[in-house]
């Protein structure tokens, strides 16, 4: 072993406490760095796997009605190498012991049994229906787990009108269906929306679609270009009611999911920079106070021969040996973290399997980053000491030069004490250390702020969402658009107090070069259970012939009050009209336009139809209004406003939960570090003038005062920056989540806002303490002795 290397070792024992603190804030970052990245490859592995397992499509077709002998011209369209015809409906289920009827959604199997040719279903247990018997299904795993349901249960089934007692025979899942939300939901209900699977010929007789489907899925050749064959997809299926072909990026369950690893990627990046940033600060703090008290021992080694590039070998060395450590037990953390976020995520999306592993990229991206960290922080301490030649290293620095602070030059002086004023002299003749401890105590108050932020804005999203443009108690969707009077008779119900017309309608704007599908929903004069809300969050009722759309849709077709915009209707007779922008509204969830219903009616041509319709009921009479509806054939589905909050919180309550106290305790790692750090140099530094001022008659509380309370001001100053620093990162991060799906309000409350404050004086409290006792352990014979 060198003589360097004994040097080195011995003094990362002699600074072991700051070290460690070094070590825990790199831990912070790497922890986070793997966490991230391991289970964004986990998801994105297992997402491939699943997809190619289950033959997941690459398009599909939705339409009203086309025979099954139009199949072989689908065929042949070129860059088509599969089609799987299937039938799909809407159901409601009753399920024993349970008091609310649960939406569902029936998907075909091949009338010859066996598995389809896309979508396939993976079975968790039990088989698929057998062809030959009657009422024999497949039900969706997450429902199933949800209320206890196994196979040979059964459940009572309402299906266009046709009431049956269908058996459970298997429990699975599809790729097609990972994130399961029930239709114009953003969040699973898993209590109250299922995905079922039967056999085509029992779907035919129900729906009398013999001979016939209602959508179809493709899988394309390799090369085949989307949008042409969408587009002879769509010529062919016009006349048979098409609605429009769409691919992964719009079938709603993939988007979600690739949505969901956007978001991960974002926090790979974000949260990891932070730590690591800290944490080459503090290196930096720590070598250059190091190389201050060590100058004479490398004026020294340099005038025995040792170059420059050795002794920054050297320090360098001790850097990457703390950073080492800090990224072992990073790696270590994360991996247990990306466990527990990869079976959070499996909660949410439905994977039959996720196959959680670290990689080698994950730890080796989290080792690189902090090595890069460590020696970033090293090499501006380095750059001082290579500068000084041996004659002058070996020569003790000139005496700093103290002298009035602004304050006192300004005539405060006669308000300060003189502790106070030893502590602004120090802090004014070292600002570059005192501006980075205050950056990195206020990023600690960020992350700790971003923390508590998603809980925050998806409360905020679900009480504009679902409580004020939103107030009805049920919503009804029809099996085929009805005259408006199915409303009234909705609303003669024992237990209705009021009920209004919903019609939603499949559409695409079209502006110039851009062009996007969503809805456009007509909204009664009137309305009070459903209404399109500004900035401002007051109703705005549609006028005219105008439409109303979001402001996402905005910023994407590059619209502004008073342009008109084409609407291709995707349904009906198909029409297609500019229309006038009559104004922009306020929603975080969808993206969609309104229309005033009668102004909708005559743009589409159809007539006065509905496509459900929105009840407010009385309290207690829920059960009894869902037990009639039961009783109509025309109704396809009932859901309720209020339980579909409960599930959101229900499901994704304790994940925000544990996110919250993660982000909590990163952030306590980074305060401190930073306190700590800060702390121990400074009474490493000023070790002599503290015992001078305990032999001149100070108390060590007097003594430990002047330093701590040098820290505390530090604190105090830091907490505004860190609130402020804290919106901006959670701002960052919204706009980094910003997607046609949903859109995430910066929404901090003052909970928040003290939660992270007092996170910060708490950890630094324990810091202090831990500071405090050494500095009544100062040996005052030994500390005089040393040389300034």
């Amino acid at each position: 072993m060198s003589a360097l290397t004994r040097k080195g070792l011995r003094d990362l024992w002699h600074m072991r406490a700051q070290a460690l603190a070094i070590a825990w804030v790199i831990a912070g970052g790497v922890a986070t760095l793997v966490m991230s990245q391991s289970t964004l490859e986990s998801l994105d592995s297992t997402r491939a796997l699943f997809y190619q397992e289950g033959a997941l499509a690459d398009l599909w077709a939705p339409l009203k009605r086309a025979p099954d002998t139009l199949l072989p011209q689908l065929e042949a369209i070129p860059g088509v190498q599969a089609v799987q015809p299937r039938l799909l409906a809407a159901a409601t289920l009753d399920v024993p012991g349970f008091g609310e009827p649960a939406r569902s959604e029936v998907v075909s199997l091949p009338i010859r049994g066996g598995q389809p040719l896309l979508n396939r279903v993976h079975l968790t247990s039990g088989r698929l229906p057998d062809p030959d018997a009657e009422g024999e299904i497949v039900l969706g795993e997450a429902f199933a787990q949800a209320h206890g349901l196994r196979p040979g249960d059964s459940l009572h089934m309402i299906l266009r009108g046709h009431a049956r007692t269908v058996r459970i025979v298997g429990i699975g899942t599809s790729p097609e269906y990972v994130y399961q939300s029930p239709p114009g939901a953003v969040f699973p209900d898993f209590r109250r929306y299922a995905v079922l699977w039967m056999n085509r010929h029992a779907m035919e007789k129900a729906l009398n679609m013999d001979g016939a489907f209602d959508n179809l899925a493709f899988r394309l050749l390799p090369g085949a270009r989307q949008a042409a064959v969408a587009a002879d997809v769509d010529a062919l299926l016009a006349r048979y009611g098409g609605v429009g072909a769409y691919g992964r990026h719009e079938q709603t369950s993939a988007r979600y999911l690739e949505e969901e690893m956007r978001q991960l990627r974002t926090m790979a990046t974000l949260f990891p920079a932070i730590f690591l940033g800290v944490a080459a600060f503090l290196m930096h703090v720590v070598l250059m106070r190091l190389l201050g008290t060590q100058r004479e021992q490398v004026g020294v080694l340099k005038a025995f021969g040792y170059g420059n590039r050795t002794l920054a070998g050297h320090y360098l060395g001790m850097a990457a040996w703390i950073a080492l450590g800090g990224a072992l037990l990073g790696i270590a953390l994360g991996a247990e973290l990306g466990r527990w976020l990869a079976h959070v995520y499996q909660g949410i999306y439905r994977f039959p399997f996720l196959a959680y592993r670290l990689s080698t990229h994950a730890v080796g991206l989290g080792l690189a980053v902090s090595l890069a960290a460590a020696s970033g922080g090293a090499l501006m301490a380095l750059r001082a000491a290579a500068a000084l030649p041996p004659a002058e290293a070996m020569r003790a620095p000139a005496p700093t030069r103290f002298g009035p602070t602004l304050l006192e030059r300004l005539g405060f002086q006669r308000w300060l004490s003189p502790a106070a004023r030893i502590a602004l002299r120090d802090l004014e003749r070292r600002p570059g250390r005192a501006l980075f401890t205050v950056v990195g105590l206020a990023m600690a108050c960020a992350v700790m702020m971003v923390g508590r932020f998603q809980g925050d804005s998806v409360e905020r999203m679900v009480d504009v969402q679902l409580s004020i443009a939103q107030t009805h108690d049920i919503e009804v969707s029809f099996v085929e658009p009805a005259p408006r009077r199915a409303v009234f008779e909705l609303a003669a119900l024992p237990g209705v107090r009021e009920a209004e017309p919903l019609r939603s309608v499949p559409v695409r704007l079209v502006h110039g070069l851009r062009s996007y599908r969503t809805s456009i929903e007509g909204v009664p004069a009137g309305a009070r259970l459903r209404r399109p809300i500004d900035a401002r969050l007051r109703p705005v009722q549609p006028q005219g012939d105008g439409v109303l759309l979001t402001d996402y849709l905005q910023k994407m077709l590059d619209l502004k009050p008073g342009d008109r915009v084409e609407v291709q209707a995707l349904e009906g007779h198909r029409r297609q009209r500019e229309v006038p922008v009559a104004g922009f509204v306020h929603e975080y969830i969808g993206a969609r336009g309104y229309m005033d219903l009668d102004a909708l009616d005559r743009l589409l041509g159809d007539g006065d139809v509905v496509s459900g319709a929105l009840l407010g009921v009385q309290p207690g009479a829920a059960p009894d209004v869902y037990a009639r509806l039961d009783r109509r054939p025309w109704v396809a589905g009932v859901a309720s406003r209020l339980a579909s909050v409960r599930s959101f919180y229900a499901t994704m309550g304790e994940s925000l939960l544990v996110f919250t106290l993660v982000a909590a305790l990163l952030g306590a790692v980074i305060n401190f570090g930073v306190v700590y750090n800060a702390a121990r140099i400074s009474l490493s530094e000023r070790g002599r003038e503290l015992a001078s001022l305990r032999v001149l008659g100070m108390t060590r509380g007097e003594v430990g005062a002047l330093l701590l309370g040098q820290l505390g001001l530090l604190v105090a100053v830091s907490l505004p920056f860190g609130l402020a620093a804290g919106w901006l990162l959670c701002w960052l991060m919204a706009l980094g989540f910003q997607s046609e799906l949903f859109r995430v309000p910066v929404q901090l409350t003052t909970a928040t806002y003290a939660f992270a404050a007092l996170t910060v004086l708490g950890a630094s409290a324990v810091s202090a303490l831990l500071v405090y006792r050494r500095i009544a352990r100062l040996d005052l014979v030994a500390v005089l002795k040393t040389r300034e």
